[in-house]
């Protein structure tokens, strides 16, 4: 049988425990309490720095708390993944990016990363998927993927071709190497300075994410000759696939998501989850992706985790197979 003083001390000590109980529940129901931050990999205005700006703005109607998007570019995404994966994790640092470059991409394109994208993430869910597409200029005289095919055999290593994504290099290369080509990878920082170059003629093409792209293929600066996917997009009826072009070793889909920091509490993680896929599906964000060549790719923590490791593998076949070494 318990003593009496062991029954007091034993009483005295869980009441001495909920004060701090109580405030663990307290400061998750409390969340958010301050305005949030959503790093963005981009430069400002540019179509993905919409595009996260979408969602920010999106989420803060949801949370009705402030989202304040910092961009952090460079180093093909690197400078913002690391950003977030340092950053405490206290439901307040937000990370909308294109996992399937940002995270699944980078272990195959780099040497060294400071970061582990699998474990140094809580990774929240998918927001949309999207081919990249292979584009050249609008004035340009090729109006298929074959003609342009042609052009670049004849010119061998004296064409160009640029890149400013870790999906379009990949993509690019695929292309490349599906034909025999040995067009030469010029490297832009951002996407400005490239559309100048195509525009220019200074190179010959670039595989282009729809955000970024779909406003000038609107206004004809733009023509697209063909998609990175097997079969064509819903987003994208009128531009042909890779398979449909004869690029034939190339069926890859980018999907953007939503990451914190690792050690983010779940009961945050969860919430978000929610708001982010019910933000996925309504009649706004539908437009919204329409517009830019996405389609609406709703999902869950799990799924996106194993997404991730899935295309961790496949980008490392990629990178094989288009023969690309990785930057150091």
């Amino acid at each position: 049988m318990i003593s009496r003083r062991a029954l007091l001390q034993s009483v005295a000590a869980a009441s001495a425990a909920l004060p701090s109980l109580s405030q663990s529940v307290f400061a998750e129901d409390a969340w958010p309490s301050r305005e949030i931050h959503s790093i963005c990999g981009f430069p400002p205005g540019t179509g993905a720095d919409v595009f996260v700006r979408f969602y920010g703005k999106k989420l803060e109607d949801k949370l009705g708390k402030t989202i304040i998007t910092e961009n952090k570019v460079g180093a093909f995404g690197n400078i913002a993944t690391e950003y977030v994966a340092k950053s405490k994790p206290d439901g307040y640092t937000l990370f909308i990016a294109p996992g399937s470059s940002f995270l699944a991409a980078a272990p195959s394109l780099f040497k060294k990363l400071a970061y582990d994208p699998v474990n140094d993430f809580e990774h929240v869910t998918t927001l949309s998927k999207l081919p990249f597409i292979l584009v050249v200029s609008g004035d340009s005289p090729y109006k298929d993927a074959a003609e342009l095919t042609k052009y670049l055999k004849e010119q061998g290593d004296k064409a160009s071709y640029a890149s400013v994504a870790n999906t379009g290099i990949v993509s690019s290369e695929l292309y490349k190497a599906n034909f025999g080509l040995n067009t030469v990878e010029v490297k832009y920082k951002e996407t400005g300075p490239m559309l100048n170059d195509l525009w220019g003629h200074n190179i010959a093409f670039a595989h282009l994410d729809p955000v970024g792209a779909m406003a000038h293929l609107k206004t004809g600066k733009l023509r697209a000759l063909a998609t990175s996917s097997k079969e064509r997009f819903v987003s994208l009826p009128d531009i042909p696939s890779a398979a449909e072009a004869g690029i034939t070793n190339s069926d890859i889909i980018a999907w953007w998501s939503v990451h914190m920091p690792k050690g983010t509490p779940k009961p945050i993680v969860d919430k978000l989850e929610t708001l982010f896929n019910q933000i996925a599906v309504d009649d706004e964000t539908k437009k919204f992706l329409g517009n830019l060549g996405s389609d609406p790719f709703p999902g869950n923590s799990q799924m996106l985790k194993d997404l991730l490791v899935k295309d961790t593998a496949a980008w490392h076949d990629y990178v094989k197979i288009a023969k690309i070494e990785p930057y150091s």
